[in-house]
């Protein structure tokens, strides 16, 4: 017979066959109520039960079983102990606080953020958390796909704003979910990527936003465990959230593409000292958050009012069991950290080395075969890039989008660091003796200017932000090719496109990991605003009337991913994606003249020979950052039957200015004019390949 005490083991809300086991921790706490709710907006609860500090008590958990309860029905808890600022403790009994390990949340009409923030009852305007069972859902024989980093293609989205806008002819109920992702696979598949990488889908508060806007990004959670309930098509039934988002997950994967999520475990909404109260706070405020000296302020290493104590032993173990949940029970493939040099920071804050959360997350059984990705800095200034953990953990590089950036603007002193970028940055990850291949390499990402943008605006324009234009970065490494915004001038929107096609050659031409952001395969624009975290609207949103009208960025793309994943085939015909091409070829630099690279100050091209023995083919590849055209001496082809035949020519209209080598067009002399700002790619055909 079940022990209606109930047990301490496992954490959270867990369904049984007769009732459902609650069990939260809190060490400090002197009470603890459960509270069960009928509906989200209710002021009373249908049942509060006051836990035994004898008999729901075993060490810091407390715990009972409740006989009857199933899937579905909303809780919290009161929390009452001892609230004394100067002592890091601020227990709120007044406040319903959801559970940390709660599998669903419900928000009802009547939520507020500012009942969490200031005294009294807020049980009408809390959150609330809802019992989930899991064994419901059928995954069939889901499984991970387990595919490389060198392999991967990633691609940065927003679950919203992916399908949000009308014109992305979803079914108008799906826009904006889960299941809108779904509808659109096909063109995913399209496109060629092999991973989507989604912008937080934890549960957030979108209400955490200047007056008027919203928190639309979602770098805010409220809980580690609920899927994101405005996501869902029902947010009446928080439970089938779980099951939207499990079926878009087992979708992605029948159609061979990864899930990969950008995960927050670096703060919480709960904010500063004058922020709401929802969960962890009135729980445990000493354990789960870096505190000030004085113990009554938050140490912001994150810049948005706290931190997570991550190497603290509960707080470690939430990360862990939170990491383990979404891998196991909703099959995501991988993860990346946003900033993840919290996970460096002691309980007081120092920077520790080997600290211990990041080893026990590279070295899970449950992780083994999960991808590990480390923003690997954080606001306090702690920048780990190129030393972030072990091996498993690759790196958004943000060396590689500030120099390619830099060297396509033709700004002086950049060819060699172009180099070391594009041949997987060994400047910054020898240090660390790691491997080649530790590199995500990408230009733009949610947190900037959109790819277009970056070509058309030389300075930030965040006015509908409400801040007077004074959030986001100033340094964007930007240009706007002659004009700002939107030009009806051809001259400069041709330049702008050739730009656009030299980023993504690029990106899909460097060794690492290539991420590209939504939209920018089609010049999505958010009108020059670089920090649109709080405009959930047509500036954030994919535009999809744009596949149309940029059809020539999209197919070079789709060509360019194409490219990177079948560099070349082997005798038997195999794909033989670049990186596996690059660790049998003979590298070799030159400038304008052959075995002559200039390395200069004033310089602003570079080329490289990719001779290939085993293949026994060479490519050729020349970059021409400059404003004026440049004489490119070739590599001597033998043979009266040999020839060079062009692959890529990014000054080139659409349908010529890229072709796989069975449609490439043939290059004859012994030198090529590069145009200005344009890269040109070139593949020997030997007489024996003629002959295949």
């Amino acid at each position: 017979m079940r022990d209606p005490a109930g047990q301490p083991s496992p954490l959270g809300a867990t369904v049984c066959p007769d009732g459902t086991n609650f069990s939260i921790f809190s060490a400090s706490a002197s009470g603890m109520q459960l509270v069960l709710f009928d509906r989200a907006d209710d002021r009373a609860a249908v049942q509060t039960v006051t836990l035994d500090p004898v008999r729901n008590r075993t060490s810091h958990y407390w715990h009972i079983f409740m006989p009857g309860i199933k899937s579905g029905q909303l809780y919290g808890y009161r929390a009452d102990g001892p609230h004394d600022a100067a002592a890091g403790q601020r227990f709120d009994p007044q406040k319903i606080l959801i559970d940390p390990y709660g599998k669903a949340v419900s928000i009802g009409l009547n939520y507020s953020r500012a009942a969490a923030c200031t005294p009294g009852d807020n049980a009408s305007a809390s959150m609330k958390s809802v019992v989930a069972d899991l064994s419901l859902f059928d995954w069939e024989d889901d499984k991970p796909i387990n595919r490389l980093f060198r392999d991967t293609v990633i691609y940065e989205m927003h679950v919203a704003g992916f399908t949000r806008d009308p014109s992305s002819s979803v079914a108008a109920a799906n826009r904006g979910t889960y299941l809108g992702i779904v509808e659109k696979i096909p063109y995913l598949q399209s496109l060629g990527i092999t991973a989507v990488e989604l912008m937080p889908v934890f549960q957030f508060d979108s209400t955490d936003a200047p007056y008027g806007l919203d928190n639309y990004w979602g770098y805010d959670p409220v809980s580690f465990f609920a899927p994101h309930l405005a996501y869902s098509t029902n947010i009446e039934d928080p439970v089938a959230c779980l099951d939207e988002f499990r079926s878009m997950v087992k979708a992605l994967h029948l159609a061979g593409i990864e899930v990969i999520l950008d995960v927050v475990y670096n703060h919480t909404a709960e904010g500063d000292e004058h922020g709401p109260t929802f969960c962890f706070r009135g729980l445990e405020n000493n354990f789960y958050y870096i505190l000030e000296d004085d113990r009554e302020h938050y140490a912001d290493f994150t810049g948005t009012g706290n931190t997570l104590k991550s190497n603290h032993s509960v707080v470690k173990r939430l990360i862990l069991d939170s990491l383990k949940y979404w891998v196991s029970e909703m099959h995501v493939d991988g993860f990346r950290f946003d900033l993840a040099s919290i996970f460096s920071r002691s309980d007081s804050g120092e920077p520790e080395l080997n600290a211990p959360i990041i080893w026990e997350i590279d070295s899970d059984p449950v992780l083994a075969g999960t991808k590990l990705i480390a923003e690997a800095w954080d606001t306090g200034g702690l920048y780990q890039v190129g030393s972030f953990g072990q091996d498993k953990w690759k790196e958004w590089n943000g060396a590689y989008r500030d120099d390619v950036r830099s060297f396509l603007k033709a700004d002086l002193n950049t060819v060699w660091k172009l180099h070391e970028r594009i041949i997987g940055s060994p400047d910054i990850y020898k240090s660390g003796h790691r491997p080649t291949g530790q590199s995500i390499n990408y230009i733009t990402c949610h947190d900037g200017f959109t790819l277009n943008d970056l070509v058309s605006f030389n300075s930030k324009h965040n006015d509908q932000n409400r801040n007077q234009n004074s959030d986001g970065t100033n340094d964007n490494l930007s240009w706007n090719c002659g004009a700002e915004g939107p030009s009806s001038n051809s001259e400069v929107e041709q330049l702008r496109t050739r730009q656009i096609k030299n980023f993504f050659a690029l990106t899909l031409l460097s060794v690492g990991t290539p991420m590209l952001l939504m939209g920018d395969e089609i010049r999505r624009t958010q009108q020059g605003n670089n920090n649109a975290y709080c405009l959930d609207n047509e500036v954030s949103w994919f535009d999809w009337t744009l596949r149309e009208t940029n059809s020539e960025i999209f197919r070079f793309v789709q060509e360019m991913i194409h490219l990177r994943l079948r560099f070349d085939y082997g005798t038997n015909g195999d794909a033989i994606p670049l990186e596996d091409y690059l660790n049998s070829a003979h590298i070799q630099w030159h400038g304008t003249a052959l075995d002559k690279p200039d390395w200069g100050v004033n310089s602003h091209s570079i080329a490289v020979t990719l001779h290939n023995h085993a293949q026994n083919n060479i490519r050729y590849i020349a970059i021409n950052a400059y404003w004026q055209t440049l004489k490119f001496e070739l590599p001597p082809v033998p043979g009266l039957s040999s020839r060079w035949i062009r692959m890529i020519d990014t000054s080139l209209t659409a349908s010529d200015d890229i072709a796989d080598v069975e449609k490439g067009s043939d290059v004859f002399g012994s030198n090529y004019l590069v145009n200005p700002h344009s890269i040109v790619m070139l593949h020997f055909a030997s007489p024996s390949e003629d002959s295949q």
